[in-house]
């Protein structure tokens, strides 16, 4: 038996994180030693941070005291 389904006009939404009004397209690597990323790591645990954020929070520290 064929049948034809009625077309439906509801919109599904975009899956998905939802963008941001500041795009980061930047990515930046380094490379340090086991006990250089550990100390980081434990540093950032300590301050229940992710690795970025406690690099970010370095950086801006720097921008501030260097100015």
């Amino acid at each position: 038996m064929w049948y034809v389904e009625a077309e439906r006009s509801v919109t599904m939404g975009k899956r998905g994180r939802p963008k941001s009004d500041v795009t980061k397209e930047r990515i930046v690597t380094i490379r340090m030693s086991d006990a250089e990323y550990h100390a980081l790591k434990e540093y950032s645990d300590e301050h229940q941070q992710t690795i970025t954020e406690t690099i970010k929070t370095g950086v801006d520290l720097l921008y501030k005291t260097r100015l």
